[in-house]
């Protein structure tokens, strides 16, 4: 390799910039410093076991600790949503809900509402009264109206509040024991009337609201 250098003004010298080599027979321990110099680099790099190495590639501690902790979260997570109701009922019979208030219907539709969310988010079976193990009861004792917020050029509400009342009973027919004996249950639902939003519109979402308080009644008692 060579390299220009200025020298004098429009001259340019071209100078040698490599050291000398030395012979060849100068150079003969040239190749043991060189696999030296190789086994040094060699030293220090890991050896991957080949095809027909007795080795075991281990996963690294913490992996391993992280699958052990994920699987013990998994199975407590199971137990417990195993647990949530009680494990020595099988069967309960749902009877139609009574009222003191005089609204269509609206004690079929709670007793409907309890029958399908008992079906779907528990363990029991609905069964006829004489063959339950328990027995739901429930009677609707108040729906409460309220308006707030009205409208400065109607004077009407521009939101409204329903609230269902209801009182349970649940009884294990085997011993006569109550499960939850004249527990009051309430539910609250906002709604709109500017918006669309009727009083019809409120009472089924709170029927539907309530079912599914009632259902985790029955497992928060116990």
């Amino acid at each position: 390799m060579v390299r220009a250098h200025a020298s004098h003004p429009g001259r340019r010298l071209l100078l040698p910039t490599d050291p000398p080599r030395a012979p060849a027979d100068a150079r003969g321990g040239g190749g043991a410093a060189s696999a030296a110099g190789t086994g040094v680099r060699d030293a220090g790099r890991v050896r991957r076991p080949a095809a027909g190495d007795d080795a075991v590639i281990r996963p690294p501690a913490a992996f391993t600790l992280a699958l052990v902790v994920l699987a013990g979260g998994a199975t407590g997570c199971g137990y417990r949503s195993d647990n949530l109701f009680r494990t020595d009922i099988r069967t309960v019979a749902v009877e139609i809900f009574e009222s003191r208030e005089f609204r269509r219907d609206l004690e079929f539709m709670l007793t409907e509402a309890v029958k399908k969310r008992i079906g779907a988010d528990t363990p029991y079976r609905l069964a006829p009264r004489a063959k339950a193990d328990t027995i739901l009861t429930g009677e609707v004792l108040e729906v409460r109206q309220a308006a707030f917020a009205p409208d400065y050029a109607t004077r009407l509400p521009r939101d409204k509040q329903l609230t269902l009342v209801v009182r349970l009973k649940w009884k294990d027919s085997r011993t006569g024991k109550y499960l939850i004996d004249d527990r009051l249950q309430l539910q609250a639902v906002d709604y709109l009337p500017p918006a669309g939003e009727t009083e019809v519109f409120a009472e089924q979402k709170a029927v539907d609201l309530l079912a599914a308080g009632i259902v985790r009644r029955m497992y928060d008692d116990w």
